[in-house]
Parts: structure tokens; sequence; C-alpha cells
């Protein structure tokens, strides 16, 4: 794993487009976004029709995480997913759930940033392959300010092969985490993971 630190550096709450800030809520109201189950918001901008007896190819929504709702919690898809960025930066913690456990115990655990520093090891795209489980979280927009926390929010674009279906989509619960990772890791994970 790399350096990041894994603390939110947002407060989580509810999503609520009230309480955003009015450039945030310019945008969720410019791209007709909605709270996601996950955390965050979103909208679906490309499924070509809906036919119960095809799967589509793909689907694609924009997601945002926001200072109010900064965190995705972990959850995961059966799909692949290919994640674009557009705007902001933020972490993302995947366990590789698929994978054997390491001789010291639990899955793997991967940490990357996303952001316009590719100088500095940021990402603008990224692919999730299915059967991960996946988090987000939100960072300040500046990473030399430690003192100023300020973000516009993290904008990016998510399309899944084959394309998104509820039925192929789960959480994490507190119980299973558990026994995906070391105790020192779901001690310091344990906020990434949804309450009920």
């Amino acid at each position: 794993m790399s350096g990041i630190e894994l603390k939110p550096s947002f407060p989580a709450g509810l999503p609520s487009v009230e309480s955003e800030p009015p450039s945030t809520k310019t945008i969720i109201k410019a791209l007709s976004l909605e709270p996601h189950i996950e955390g965050g918001y979103f909208v679906e901008t490309d499924r070509p029709g809906f036919d119960p007896a095809h799967r589509n190819a793909s689907t694609t929504i924009f997601y945002y995480l926001t200072p109010q709702s900064p965190q995705g919690n972990f959850h995961r898809n059966r799909g692949r997913t290919v994640h674009t960025l557009h705007r902001g930066r933020g972490v993302y913690v995947l366990i590789h759930a698929d994978e054997p456990d390491l001789p010291g115990g639990g899955k793997r655990i991967e940490t990357f940033t996303v952001g316009p520093d590719v100088a500095n090891g940021e990402k603008l795209q990224w692919i999730v392959e299915g059967g991960k489980f996946k988090a987000s979280f939100l960072l300040p927009d500046d990473a030399s300010s430690s003192n100023e926390k300020t973000s516009g929010g993290l904008l990016i674009s998510e399309t899944v092969v084959p394309g998104f279906e509820f039925c192929d989509h789960d959480f994490l619960n507190a119980e299973d985490f558990r026994k995906l990772v070391t105790p020192e890791k779901a001690d310091e994970l344990a906020w990434l993971v949804r309450k009920a």
C-alpha cells in the first residue's frame, strides 16, 4: 500500500442538496443528479433501453462526491467498471476479495489517489474489475494546503461492462468486512463500511 492517509478529509453525512454550497447545487441541478445509495450523487447517462431478455453491453453514470456527501461506501459490482475523472480529487480503496488471502492474513488492499496531478501519480482514469469491493472518499482540491480543506467535489463518469443492474451489486457489511481484512485494517477502514 502507498503512503495515502486513510481518514476522512470531510465529515460524512446524509446527502442533502439543500445543505450543499451554491456552486455544488449548480452542478447537481445542471446534471440532474440524485442522492446515490452508495453515498454522493449520480445520474445514469447511457442505457440503450431495457429488454429483460437482453443485458445492455454497457451503461454509464455521472458520480459526484461533495463536501456534504464525501464518501462512497464499500460495495462491489459483478461487471468491470471504467472510471474517468472530470474534476476534483479523491482516494479509492479496493479490497481484492476475489484473490487468495495474503501470507499474514486478509485480502490485498489497494489504494490510490485520483486527480489532475498525473506527474505525482494521480489517476485520470482507472478500471476496477468485477468482484472487488471499492470505496472512495473526497480530498481537498489543493493537495499542498493542509490547513484549508475546500473542494468543489469529485466528479467522475463510470461505465460498467456489461451494463449495470442492481442485482449485480452488493454492499460490504461489517461482519464480512472483518473477515476480509486484518484487525488493524478493520480498525483503519471501518468508517468506509455502510452503516445499516
